[in-house]
């Protein structure tokens, strides 16, 4: 068996006794002189061939059949506590049982990811993902040709949410600020003073107990973006929308355009879980009708004395639940920003609430929705979400609903989860896709916590979401954190399926992370085209020789079959002092004056193969001007930390022979962003 190989014969990971390892970094431990925060929802994705097959998809075989029986079961989820405070330290040696329950929280995500232990590369057994790669299959590419990439491929972008002036009134009111020489130009609160220009309602709310002012939103980042499959010009992306960010203090908005991107003239937050602190993990997709749904993580918390945060906090506003899975759907045609149907049966629309069989925590929901008119199930709506009492007894879980044409839907079906998993390895990040004939395929992520790698696997359905395959390995990967800057590492996993076939199959692809030998993160990409059963080698996606890492992929996959991975890329050096470069990324501003330093800086890219993953060119910059992440940073766990975040995924999707992605920028090339703010500029070119 080749060392980057996954045995050729059946493999399903026994979980007794080769647990899977996890590295999903909502579980995360705090730091010395921290309280335990689990980071705010930072919750994150990961071959031979068949006969026929394609020349390169040939892999070396393991003589002998490694296949695991069954999976052990999982503890019960037990009730939880939530004191108002625990100042002692968590163990980070494992002496504290794994799945103690969650006091202080920061919700639902990825700390930063810290040092890797070496020695579990010794327990991969052939299916970890080596760090000694050959070049990418397309080649090097020299940094001067990466940069003359947005003008050459006719790349066209916009910054979208520098277009609209949005606000609203939050439940809980922040006014904690850092200045300009922290990084934060324009930091702090702002109140709208009749500033906004969106024509949403600005508050109070039906589900607030508080009347509070309503406050302008300044920055936005994580994303998610689609494009109508009945109208190719619609499009709609949704992302956080900070009114605070030294706070993280947020609901989910969203911007629609009508003319392929051009202009984005409908924005606001979405309506209806004002009532929360935040809600947070912006996620949606088209019905076949070209009904939008959105998926959204509402909880609560506080702010104690030091900025930290006071997660299920009993004190705001009690009359509603903790948290909850919310849906919002957006009716084709809708009129206004506030145009979003929300209650169903004479209440919020929520597919459920904590807490949830005696769980307190939900954490990173993902839909999909099955657009195939030949699928048994055609509309139904998938929402996939990790529950559990600790970040180590996180478990995913399925609702499904039909969506009709008219924007409504029938009832949610009771959660299930899919799949069991050993004590203390947790699963997170569960990324749901459908494939032409119906098939429900589900990645995650599972981690045993702090150091340890991260496993990803699959299951599939293929009755419409009812029962669920055994779990299956795709690849073990490890991640070091990324260099120089303070931005937590996210998911570093992405998922999609094909949508013609390779031979008698749908591919499915995956990509993710990985540490080189020098600690900096690379990406790669692996298919199946036997329906999981093998994948080919890993290929490397990022095509820069130097030390720049490349982070954060997500995928499309075209009605073509073509294939796009978007992914932020750090190759070329932060502008150098006194040019007009740097005045435009603002980089006076950071206290860390990082003028020409390489691997610090960031530029969003795309690479694109064939179905077959042929690469079909170099890699592609897609944003006009580099960027400095540590301007204007949210802080998800406390103002009073360094750790910073710029969202732990972005957008991407490819239709009518276009690609388009929504990213972060934080630079102000004409004036639309003066405070040197996190937009979301969205970029458009054509797919090859």
């Amino acid at each position: 068996m080749g060392r980057d190989d996954v045995p050729a014969e059946r493999l399903e990971l026994d979980l007794r006794e080769r647990p899977l390892d996890d590295r999903r970094g909502g579980f995360s431990r705090a730091a010395a002189t921290e309280l335990p925060l689990r980071g705010e929802r930072d919750a994150g994705d990961a071959r031979a061939a068949i006969a026929g097959r394609l020349p390169d998809e040939q892999q070396a075989r393991s003589p002998a059949r490694l296949e695991v029986r069954a999976e052990a079961p999982a503890a019960e989820l037990g009730a939880v506590t939530v004191p108002v405070e625990v100042v002692r330290r968590p163990d980070l040696r494992g002496r504290k049982p794994a799945d103690e329950p969650f006091r202080l929280h920061g919700v639902t995500m990825l700390m930063r990811v810290r040092g890797r232990i070496a020695a579990v590369v010794a327990a991969c057994a052939g299916v970890c993902a080596t760090s000694a790669y050959a070049a990418p299959p397309q080649g090097f590419q020299a940094d001067a040709a990466f940069a003359a990439s947005y003008a050459a491929r006719n790349v066209g972008s916009v910054s979208a949410t520098t277009q609209r002036v949005s606000c609203y009134a939050p439940e809980v009111l922040y006014n904690g600020s850092l200045g300009p020489s922290q990084g934060y130009p324009d930091g702090g609160s702002t109140p709208c003073a009749g500033a906004a220009s969106t024509g949403e309602i600005l508050g109070s709310f039906p589900s607030q107990d508080v009347s509070n002012p309503p406050l302008r939103v300044k920055d936005f980042s994580e994303s998610d973006l689609h494009v109508d499959p009945t109208n190719s010009q619609h499009l709609i992306a949704v992302s956080k929308w900070f009114v605070n960010v030294e706070g993280y203090n947020h609901l989910t908005g969203f911007y629609e355009s009508y003319d392929g991107g051009a202009t984005w003239p409908q924005q606001g937050h979405i309506p209806g879980y004002e009532g929360w602190t935040d809600n947070s993990d912006p996620v949606g997709a088209f019905d076949p009708w070209g009904n939008f749904y959105a998926v959204v993580l509402p909880y609560m918390f506080s702010y104690l004395r030091t900025g930290q945060h006071f997660f299920l906090s009993p004190d705001v506003n009690p009359m509603l639940p903790r948290s909850g899975m919310g849906i919002a759907v957006r009716a084709r045609g809708a009129p206004t920003p506030a145009s979003w149907n929300v209650i169903r049966s004479g209440s919020l629309d929520m597919v459920a609430r904590t807490p949830f069989s005696g769980a307190s925590v939900f954490d990173k929901q993902w839909l999909a929705i099955d657009t195939n008119p030949r699928s048994r199930h055609f509309g139904r709506v998938y929402v996939s979400w990790a529950i559990g009492t600790s970040d180590a007894g996180l478990r995913i879980y399925v609702s499904y609903a039909d969506a009709r044409r008219n924007g409504t839907h029938t009832n949610w079906s009771p959660p299930k989860r899919v799949l069991q998993q050993t004590l203390r390895v947790g699963d997170n990040g569960s990324l749901p896709r459908v494939t032409p004939d119906g098939r429900v395929w589900l990645a995650m992520s599972s981690t045993r916590g702090l150091g340890a790698p991260y496993t990803m696997s699959y299951t599939s359905s293929r009755d419409g979401g009812r029962t669920w395959a055994r779990r299956r390995l795709i690849v073990r990967h490890d991640v070091n954190g990324y260099k120089n800057t303070t931005f937590r590492a996210a998911f570093g996993e992405a998922f999609n399926v094909g949508t013609r076939k390779v031979g008698r199959f749908y591919p499915l692809y995956a990509v993710y992370e990985n540490s080189t030998p020098g600690g900096t993160t690379q990406l790669f990409i692996r298919a199946s085209f036997d329906g999981g059963v093998h994948w080919r080698r890993p290929l490397q996606v990022n095509d820069n020789r130097g030390a720049g890492e490349a982070l954060q992929p997500n995928i499309a996959v075209a009605p073509n079959g073509r294939v796009a991975v978007a992914f932020y890329d750090r190759r070329l050096p932060c502008p150098v002092r006194d040019t007009p470069e740097a005045t435009i990324a603002g980089l006076l501003f950071d206290p860390r004056a990082p003028f020409g330093r390489v691997n610090y800086c960031i530029n969003t890219a795309v690479q694109f193969y064939t179905r077959a993953l042929k690469p079909l060119g170099h890699n592609i910059r897609v944003s006009p001007h580099t960027w400095d992440p540590q301007l204007s940073s949210p802080h998800p766990e406390c103002i009073c930390s360094d750790g910073g975040f710029i969202g732990d995924y972005f957008g991407i999707d490819s239709r009518a022979g276009l690609t388009y992605t929504t990213s972060v920028e934080t630079y102000n090339a004409t004036g639309e962003n003066p405070g040197y703010h996190q937009q979301q500029l969205v970029s458009k070119l054509r797919t090859p």
